[in-house]
This record gives C-alpha cells, structure tokens and sequence, in this order.
C-alpha cells in the first residue's frame, strides 16, 4: 500500500477546494526549506554551526548561528516563488520584500526560524514555526498588511527537529503529522486528526519564574502541585523542555497545558511569546487539534494585533484546564 507524502495530501486538499495551487506551493516549499534545516542542525558540530552567531535579534537576544542559518534557509527558498508578498521573521526587524526580479503572491509568510535554539548546543529538540495569511486586497506588503488576528490565518505549521524530523500542519481541516523518510527526502502522513483530550495530568511552566507570577497563575499551579491531598485529588507531572515546539507537540500527542503566562518580569513587554510567529500559529493548531489557547484572560485568535513583534502571555492545551486558568484570571 503507498504510503500518503505531504505532495499527495495537498494536492488533494486542492482538488477537494480547501487551498488553491499557489498555498499548496507555498506550503511545499517550506517543507523543503525545513528539510534543509534538519540537515544542517543534524550535522552540528561537524559543519561549525553550534554556538553563538555573535549578533542580537530584534528583541535584544543573542543568536545562535543556527539562528541566522535557518532564517537565511527560508528566505532564499520562498523569495522567488512568486506565491509570496512579502515575509516577516522573528529573527528581522522589519518584513522581507520579494525582491522586485521575481514575480509577486497573494500570500504573506511569517515564521520563527528556529525556535528553542538555546537548547541547540546541547543537542535538545528544537524547532521551526510558520502562518500563513492572506495580503489584504490593494494593501501594500507592509508591517500593517501583517497584523491580522489568528482567526485569519490561512494555514500554520512547525517542524521539530528532534530524532524523527516531524511537520505537523493545519489547513484548517484538523492537524496532521507528517515524519521525514531520510532514505527518500519526503514528508510521509504518519498520524491523521490529531486530538489533544479534554482533561490532563500534565502541566509544562517555568517554575523559576514563580516569584514573578499574578495571584491566579499561583493558585492554579499550587492547586496541581497539593495532588491527590488537594482540591484538585490528583496527581500531576510538571514537564518543561524550554523549546515551544517540544512541550506543545508533547501536548499534541498525549494532552497537557503549557503556560507562559504574564509575571511581572514580562508584564512591561506584554508578554513572553510573540503572537505573530508563535503564539498565533500555535493557537490555530491547538484548535484545529480541540485544545483551547488564551492569554489567560481571552481567546488569543481573537486578538488584533497592534506591533510585528508583539508578545502575549500564552495559555493552551487541554480544554477543561485552559478554561479553568482562564476563569481563574477572569474571577481576579
């Protein structure tokens, strides 16, 4: 029996109307651009690319070489597509315009390029995150074309890089994963209409940050942390990888609630996580997979989005736990 490759499943998500050529296109590249970042996180040390690139990113981080690398991966694959209008990065202060020697898309691609890539030197999985929007009509390419509420996101995705190279992606008709056969060089369907269950014994925070956190974060992860002797009459495990893409395709596979919630470390920022290149797509996955996802106070699709490089606090995973965090904030 021929196994389904990411080709196959969006050429028929385009006969059956759910994206049209030039989405189905977009999406491929980005899958190749992907394959080519695993090939360069696998080789690691052996090609020179761990460590620090030496140079800060718009938000005043230090970059990894693999930072720089991965960005540089999908700019060049998705620039002369023509499918594209411009695209933005976590890693750039301003969007990417396609330079004028190629032809121009209806779309607008945004993406995290390598996300968790503080763990990249000691060899923890790590990923990258990409949305899909739609240029508004008669509007140039600009930062304002970007800023449009996850509701509007056309398509999302990550790959991770850990020891399967996986992609898992949402056209709006559920989420499935994909696992890259090394041997052939093709994303191949492994797991259909992933579903995040209702109810969990799994949390994933930073506990470090605990002194910063607002009155109903430490109410709930007090409540979890008493177990069976406390309110809640269970027992929960704490997981924390410290690279989004991991903790949130943990939840994909087997439930739990993954909270970067605002502290007053963060609070000036508005947040952690930046809802364009993370928060965002993440969201819609989440979903699309039965999840919810809010900043602790709303649904983060419904935000509009004032900045290229906002952040928000970010609640999502599990249903029944999503809205107990949330009604804890919205009872204070």
């Amino acid at each position: 029996m021929s196994r389904t490759t990411l080709s196959r499943y969006l050429i028929e998500a385009q006969r059956d109307n759910h994206i049209n050529a030039d989405l189905r296109f977009l999406i491929e590249v980005v899958a190749r651009a992907c394959k080519a970042i695993s090939i360069s996180i696998g080789k690691g040390a052996l090609s020179g690319v761990l460590g620090e690139a030496g140079s800060d990113n718009v938000q005043g981080e230090a970059q990894k070489k693999l930072d720089v690398i991965s960005n540089e991966i999908l700019l060049e694959a998705n620039e002369w597509g023509g499918h594209l209008a411009a695209m933005a990065s976590e890693e750039m202060d301003h969007p990417h315009p396609i330079p004028h020697r190629y032809p121009k898309g209806e779309y607008l691609l945004m993406f995290d390029p390598l996300d968790g890539s503080s763990n990249i030197d000691i060899n923890v999985s790590v990923g990258t995150i990409f949305s899909v929007l739609r240029c508004p009509e008669g509007m140039e390419p600009t930062e304002q074309a970007f800023l449009q509420p996850g509701t509007q996101q056309l398509a999302a995705g990550y790959a991770l890089y850990g020891p399967n190279t996986l992609l898992v992606l949402t056209i709006g008709q559920g989420v499935h994963c994909f696992t890259l056969d090394r041997e052939v060089g093709s994303f191949v369907l492994t797991q259909e209409n992933l579903r995040i269950p209702e109810d969990t014994k799994e949390f994933a925070i930073n506990m470090s940050n605990q002194r910063f956190w607002e009155a109903p974060v430490q109410r709930y992860v007090g409540e979890l942390l008493q177990g069976k002797e406390g309110v809640r009459g269970k027992d929960f495990n704490m997981r924390w990888v410290a690279s989004m893409v991991a903790d949130v395709h943990r939840i994909l596979t087997r439930g739990g609630l993954f909270m970067y919630p605002l502290d007053s470390k963060t609070a000036e920022k508005g947040g952690k996580l930046r809802l364009l290149y993370e928060a965002n797509p993440m969201s819609l996955i989440v979903e699309q997979a039965g999840g919810a996802a809010t900043t602790g106070r709303q649904r983060i699709l419904d935000l509009q989005p004032t900045q290229l490089h906002q952040r928000v606090p970010v609640v999502l995973g599990s249903k029944n736990e999503v809205e107990r965090v949330t009604a804890y904030h919205l009872e204070s």
